[in-house]
């Protein structure tokens, strides 16, 4: 073993070229990542590989001893998940260091023919281990990579905004399951606290259809929001949604309810103190306060 990683460190940048001429000769898409960045990764690896700490060896790559080679792959596949490259290009990376490694075995390493042979297969399951560590840290790159961008998604799809002062809007767009519903409890509640608002309008007009799991979380909501002193006012009850609450038996006696946004905004103005009215010769509706209300 130790012959064979002196001879890894001597004969570095023989490696480095056979390996890198191996990567070449197979089908790789060469506009996902440059030349340049797959030989630094490759020089980085051989590095590693032929210079671990004191009783490392290569039987073992879960050692503590190869920890600097697992998070340099680890780098690896971060950068890899960013280039758009698939698990097996990713692994493929460090299979083709397998023909190289055996030839410098086969042309330098004199002994007899079952040490040769086990020193070819203790290779060849290194580099094994090395490739499906790199392919599990690929997957585990990708679905925190996928991950964040759903958490993102649910961020825009989950956007409070401000009608007037003191009256906010959350349009819920999709179905809305419990991961949702928690997005959208906690950006309403987030923005009624940020913005001092006594009313939010919860607008379900591109809601496809309300169930009783549904109907649950938008009760949590509105109830969650009174709570924080706001008036919650639930509009975009379309006729169909209108007919599955009632067959549910679902109960909203206790919620103010609205069939458009323009009803419910208007709702909401009129119990702030406001009223909607027309300058005349203009078309155009503004916002007033009512008379005698500031």
């Amino acid at each position: 073993m130790v012959k064979l990683l002196k001879m890894m460190r001597e004969n570095q940048e023989r490696l480095l070229t056979d390996w890198l001429n191996g990567l070449k000769a197979i089908a790789q898409r060469r506009d996902l990542i440059s030349d340049v960045e797959v030989r630094e990764q490759a020089r980085k690896i051989l590095t590693l590989i032929s210079n671990p700490p004191p009783d490392t060896v290569l039987e073992d790559f879960s050692s503590e001893g190869w920890q600097t080679v697992r998070d340099q792959l680890m780098a690896i596949s971060i950068s890899r998940v960013a280039h758009g490259s698939s698990p097996s290009e990713t692994a493929q990376f460090l299979f083709s260091l397998k023909p190289p490694m055996f030839k410098l075995i086969r042309e330098q390493l004199t002994t007899t023919p079952d040490e040769l042979f086990r020193e070819i297969d203790v290779t060849n399951n290194f580099i094994d281990a090395m490739a499906l560590h790199i392919a599990e840290s690929y997957i585990e790159s990708r679905d925190k990579v996928i991950a964040r961008q759903q958490e993102e998604m649910l961020e825009l799809s989950t956007p409070v905004v401000t009608l007037w002062d003191g009256i906010l809007a959350l349009p819920v767009i999709g179905t809305l399951d419990s991961t949702r519903a928690q997005m959208v409890m906690e950006s309403l509640l987030q923005a009624i606290v940020q913005t001092n608002s006594r009313f939010a309008i919860l607008d379900i007009t591109g809601v496809p259809t309300v169930d009783t799991l549904v109907a649950q979380h938008l009760l949590k909501t509105i109830t969650a929001a009174r709570l924080m002193g706001a008036e919650c006012i639930l509009s975009g009850i379309r006729p169909q949604i209108a007919q599955t609450i009632v067959h549910l038996g679902i109960n909203l006696n206790d919620i103010v309810t609205r069939s458009k946004l323009a009803d419910a905004f208007r709702l909401a103005l009129d119990r702030s103190g406001r009223t909607v009215t027309q300058k005349p010769g203009n078309h155009t509706p503004v916002t007033a306060p009512a008379a005698g209300v500031s």
